[in-house]
């Protein structure tokens, strides 16, 4: 079975590829989670996060954004002795702070899926990508999502972070087109 070539090797990483990475999210919870791993894993790989997605989400509440953006500081001084996760203070504290504005685009288009998603006009933009090294790193799309967030007060969403979210909630499909999850993945667009 032919799988993209960043994740060969480990269970984990392999298993994340097979079952979640490039399949389209649509609820925001779901959505939310994936903007707070993408947010931790800026500057570090992507298994180091996966490797700590329990301990994040018990860490964070199982994600609850509505919690999160409620944190005070003996929480957040609490996550920053947590050793289950990443402990970078600006981190933490944006991940508090873009809960609430998370909130703020879901009372602005009825679901923060409505808004991420309207940037891709609702349907995953499906590439041909036919080595992962050759997918791009950042597009016009994610530059313009990435500032748009910023302008809302969001932090740690560089276009960078902004398109490895879109590639891991299915905005975009850019599995190699020789993996067998290529095809499995466009046919759920």
């Amino acid at each position: 079975m032919k799988r993209c070539g960043w994740c060969e090797g480990d269970p984990l990483y392999e298993a994340y590829h097979d079952e979640e990475w490039g399949v389209p999210v649509y609820d925001d919870d779901t959505i939310f989670e994936f903007l707070i791993l993408e947010t931790f894993q800026a500057g570090l790989s992507w298994i180091t996060i996966l490797r700590k997605r329990e301990n994040f989400r018990k860490a964070f509440d199982n994600f609850d954004y509505k919690k999160i953006a409620n944190y005070g500081e003996d929480k957040f001084n609490e996550l920053l002795l947590d050793e289950g996760i990443i402990r970078n203070r600006l981190k933490i504290r944006a991940t508090i702070a873009n809960a609430g504005h998370f909130m703020e685009i879901q009372e602005e288009f009825g679901s923060f899926s409505n808004y991420i998603w309207g940037f891709v006009d609702g349907k995953p933009l499906q590439n041909k990508v036919d080595y992962y090294k050759d997918a791009p790193a950042t597009t016009e799309i994610s530059d313009m999502l990435s500032k748009d967030l910023k302008k809302r007060g969001f932090k740690f969403v560089g276009s960078t972070v902004i398109y490895a979210h879109m590639q891991a909630t299915g905005m975009v499909n850019d599995h190699e087109v020789n993996c067998f999850r290529y095809q499995e993945v466009k046919r759920l667009a």
